[in-house]
């Protein structure tokens, strides 16, 4: 598992990588026999686990700011062209509608 102080640079890719390999491992160690270095393992799993568990928070946490972010710039711009916005709207609707038309008239 990648030892990264900086969460950021990692992709929720890496994020599931990691993820399916502490489950793996974690499988692996419930199918092996109770041996005195389970309690270690246990331990070690749990702070991987917990450490995944705060990577997924941060990065629920960087989507919901951008996701915000973004919506509040999209009802600016819609605020601030209103007629511009409604023309654009009308355009993508109909452009919609004639290739939905197209794909079910065949």
């Amino acid at each position: 598992m990648k030892k990264n102080s900086d969460s950021s640079t990692q992709t929720p890719q890496d994020l599931l990588t990691d993820l399916r390999l502490l489950v793996s491992e974690a499988e692996k160690m419930l199918g092996d026999s109770l041996t005195e270095h389970s309690e270690d393992a246990i331990h070690a799993l749990r702070a991987r686990f917990d450490a995944a568990q705060e990577r997924m928070s941060e990065l629920y946490a960087g989507a919901r700011t951008k996701v915000i972010a973004g919506a509040k710039y999209t009802d600016e711009s819609i605020r601030a062209n209103p007629y511009q916005s409604m023309a654009i709207a009308a355009g993508v609707g109909l452009l919609v509608g004639v290739l939905v038309t197209r794909r079910c008239s065949k």
